[in-house]
């Protein structure tokens, strides 16, 4: 049952419509916001009411509807090699979601075989539901069901939580939940973390989506110059809808001309995830599928290992010989830009697929360092795969864009 957050004492002082709302009805400029939430950000321990050179009416609003922050760090687990942290953040209705840092060193990868310049960066994955409506059947998070859409605050507090362990850089919305099923607090999160103080680049932030068709149509609109990944997982309806329930909403021939579309308007290359299972779909022949499928797209492809989830796995992972000749019948016939992601945070439960609440629980398996999404962009390759490896650490499945 979905929660109804307007019962919710307090409201984030980062849900900027709230916010904007109820200065706007005391007579205060929304101006004021950036630098509340500068000094919010820079003071972890201060109150509102200690903000300094507000108008003089702000300080009894803000104390009253609003906290610094509404959630909170419940726990943060780093995986074996330090390169991935997994955050499980409690929101105030007791609620659980998670949030995962990947950290990359550029300067240890090469372009045209030249060494990189600019030292470490970090990626931050973030969910924006609790749960997930959508079902996929190789999903842990999707075993979970749906419980409650995050507001615009809580998606933002997740990068306020991860900044204060590492300075991010860039944003995916690949964790827990669909985002474009919880579109407008999507759209005036991402609004904030573009905006001051954080003042992240578009071109850094992807949304990864397994293709809400009505969103997709407003989305550049909304959010230009903001990366899209898709999950498409198939090339054909019918195995789709296999393992992935809600695509019987969302046809597949209706998907591909809502991206053309997109496409057309953004100019912006479309980054596709492809979870490859045993059997399922990863043949030749759904690889020759697949390429024709997009032949006519601007795309990068990311093939993605399934990430076993215990005692709920009914997949097998596709032996990495399979996956090579996969990658090959795509590059080579069909010459389209693919890459096979390799994991980060499989030994916390952090990679792709694998994000469910559970605080209790740690898989063995040992994390892979990965290439820099930002080294793979320059290599003009997806960063999709960075962004996967982070999710790897909850149940994120969906993978997009150019950090």
């Amino acid at each position: 049952m979905q929660t109804n957050r307007k019962t919710m004492p307090f409201r984030s002082i980062f849900d900027a419509g709230e916010l904007k709302s109820e200065l706007e009805n005391s007579g205060i400029k929304p101006s004021f916001m950036p630098y509340i939430w500068k000094h919010v950000i820079q003071n972890p321990s201060a109150e509102l009411d200690q903000i300094p050179s507000l108008p003089s009416a702000a300080y009894p609003l803000l104390s009253s509807k609003f906290k610094t922050l509404t959630s909170s760090v419940h726990s943060a687990t780093d995986s074996s090699d330090h390169l991935t942290t997994k955050l499980l953040i409690k929101l105030q209705n007791g609620a659980l979601v998670e949030a995962v840092i990947m950290r990359y060193d550029s300067s240890l990868g090469k372009h045209n075989g030249k060494s990189h310049h600019g030292g470490a960066r970090s990626t931050l994955c973030v969910s924006s539901q609790v749960g997930c409506k959508m079902g996929c059947t190789f999903c842990a998070t999707g075993t979970m069901g749906f419980k409650s859409n995050l507001t615009s605050g809580e998606i933002v507090e997740q990068l306020v939580h991860a900044s204060r362990i590492s300075p991010i850089r860039n944003v995916v919305f690949m964790g827990m939940g669909e985002p474009l099923n919880n579109y407008n607090a999507l759209v005036e999160a991402i609004r904030v973390m573009t905006g001051l103080p954080f003042q992240l680049s578009p071109k850094r932030i992807t949304v990864s989506t397994v293709g809400i068709i009505h969103a997709i149509n407003k989305f550049h609109n909304d959010l230009p110059g903001l990366n899209l990944a898709v999950s498409l997982h198939a090339p054909v309806q019918e195995i789709r809808c296999q393992i992935m329930p809600a695509a019987r909403a969302f046809p597949l021939v209706k998907l591909m001309d809502s991206l053309q579309q997109y496409q057309k308007n953004s100019q912006q290359k479309i980054f596709i995830e492809y979870i490859m299972l045993d059997g399922v779909n990863d043949e030749e022949e759904h690889a020759h599928q697949l390429g024709k499928l997009l032949d006519t797209f601007q795309v990068v492809i990311n093939l993605i290992p399934f990430n076993p989830i215990g005692s709920l796995s009914k997949f097998k992972t596709t032996a990495e010989e399979k996956v090579s000749t996969f990658q090959k019948i795509l590059r080579g016939t069909y010459g389209i830009r693919t890459t096979v992601r390799k994991e980060m945070g499989q030994d916390i439960s952090g990679a792709c697929g694998q994000l469910v609440v559970n605080p209790n629980k740690r898989s063995s398996d040992n994390a892979v360092p990965l290439t820099d999404i930002e080294d793979l962009q320059k290599q003009h390759l997806c960063c999709n795969i960075i962004i996967r490896s982070v999710l790897n650490l909850h149940r994120f499945s969906i993978f997009p864009f150019n950090l």
